[in-house]
């Protein structure tokens, strides 16, 4: 009988989607060498980790402020009674400036990370983001210097 639950990822696995993660361009023999497997076993593990949905595409990262986005802020939600999280989801996925947003625990409803060219964009966005019909009220951080930004990279295993 054949099982359909994914397998779960082993060491090499983990060290596959790391390299990566960190080079979407590296070929498979690239990623062999660094994880000590033959190009072919990459290959292998990676068309599995794909039929699996680990792996879920490639990409590139952008640098934001290169691209004229200088301006970074957290934009935190408070909202009217009730609002479900697919309405929320639905009104936040119209701003191309959101890169992110969650659901929180606390006084807080949603936590938006908005980039902007300037502070003068920045304060439209927030003006129709507290225009939006479920929003009560907004608070706005502006952020200086990012300290640690990490790619989506599954940390290392512990020694």
């Amino acid at each position: 009988m054949h099982d359909d639950r994914p397998h779960p990822m082993d060491a090499l696995d983990a060290a596959i989607v790391r390299e990566l993660a960190l080079d979407a361009r590296a070929t498979y023999a690239q990623v062999g060498h660094a994880v000590a497997l033959s190009a072919p076993a990459v290959k292998r593990r990676v068309d599995r980790l794909r039929d699996e949905g680990v792996i879920r595409g490639y990409t590139v990262r952008l640098d934001p402020a290169a691209l004229g986005w200088q301006t970074e802020a957290f934009v935190e939600l408070f909202c009217h009674g009730s609002t479900s999280p697919a309405t929320m989801q639905a009104a936040i996925e119209q701003y191309p400036e959101v890169m992110a947003a969650s659901t929180v625990t606390g006084d807080v409803d949603v936590v938006l990370q908005v980039r902007a060219r300037d502070m003068r964009h920045l304060e439209r966005v927030v003006e129709r983001l507290a225009a939006e019909p479920f929003v009560a009220r907004t608070r706005s951080t502006i952020v200086l210097s990012a300290l640690v930004r990490r790619p989506e990279v599954p940390p290392a295993p512990a020694e």
